[in-house]
């Protein structure tokens, strides 16, 4: 009997939230090292069916960092980085494009037999407008997201289906490696969306062993500049950023591997991870 009451006492707390979300965009991404992980992927495919059951517009827009390594690596290819980003020349863009194509429709699939319904979209569709990136020269086939073309994203949306979205965009005829992060951001702008959660391996930001539970956007880019933010978290800070300037309300940085991130941090008061806001 206790742990019915617990239960129903969990569904109430949520309750005010579900009612103000309803109707509302979402847009997840989900990639890195967490995107290996069997167990954490099912929890949140589960969040965003979830999400999705209840009138909330999930998107989830997915990485695939070590998919891309083992398919240049059965290839004979090596993987090198400039300043965290993929050198990516013409042969190997079909390689990371293949890849991720691999982690877009194993996700749908994923979705599908949790009782979502979920449709991948890739290149192939056309709403990943890219441009080449500033530092094309080095880096080769790695672009930025010039704009976001969301019709068939909001089509899918106002039938309940989960878009998936793979950050490879299209230009000019030619494919461009775009960091999945941005692709998030760049896609929650352009759907004017709620929040956007970037779903990683770490719990969050944290000032010395310190986590932040909520973060402005002022104090964001002065813990930048001293370098207690560094290394990988600074482009999902930056991400998180440029969303908030475009028009979405909250953005949030999470583990991916604590049991059902997503409903925990969007429904608790609490939260578990750092959420970034103006």
């Amino acid at each position: 009997m206790k742990e019915s009451i617990r239960k129903a006492d969990i569904l109430i707390e949520a309750l005010p939230y579900l009612q103000k979300f309803r109707g509302t965009v979402m847009v997840a991404k989900y990639g890195g090292s967490a995107i290996d992980n069997p167990s954490a992927m099912r929890g949140i495919l589960q969040d965003l069916v979830f999400l999705s059951q209840v009138g909330i517009h999930a998107v989830l827009v997915h990485g695939g960092g070590p998919a891309i390594n083992r398919k240049l690596s059965a290839r004979g290819a090596k993987s090198r980085f400039v300043d965290g980003l993929r050198v990516t020349d013409a042969s190997t863009i079909r390689l990371v494009n293949r890849a991720l194509e691999e982690v877009n429709r194993h996700l749908v699939r994923q979705i599908d037999s949790l009782g979502g319904h979920a449709v991948g979209i890739t290149p192939r569709q056309k709403a990943i407008v890219a441009e080449p990136h500033p530092r094309s020269s080095e880096l080769g086939s790695v672009g930025t997201v010039a704009w976001v073309q969301n019709r068939l994203i909001r089509r899918l949306m106002a039938r309940q289906t989960i878009p998936v979205i793979s950050p490879v965009g299209i230009g000019h005829g030619r494919l461009y490696n775009i960091n999945a992060d941005d692709v998030a951001s760049a896609v929650a702008a352009s759907l004017r969306a709620e929040k956007l959660v970037l779903l990683t391996n770490v719990r969050g930001i944290f000032n010395g062993t310190s986590l932040i539970p909520t973060l402005s956007v002022k104090d964001a880019k002065r813990l930048v500049e001293r370098r207690i933010i560094q290394e990988g978290m600074i482009p999902k800070v930056k991400a998180c950023v440029q969303a908030l300037w475009r028009g979405v309300k909250k953005t949030h940085v999470i583990d991916a591997a604590i049991p059902h991130a997503l409903l925990l941090e969007i429904f608790t008061k609490k939260g578990i991870g750092t959420e970034i806001v103006k």
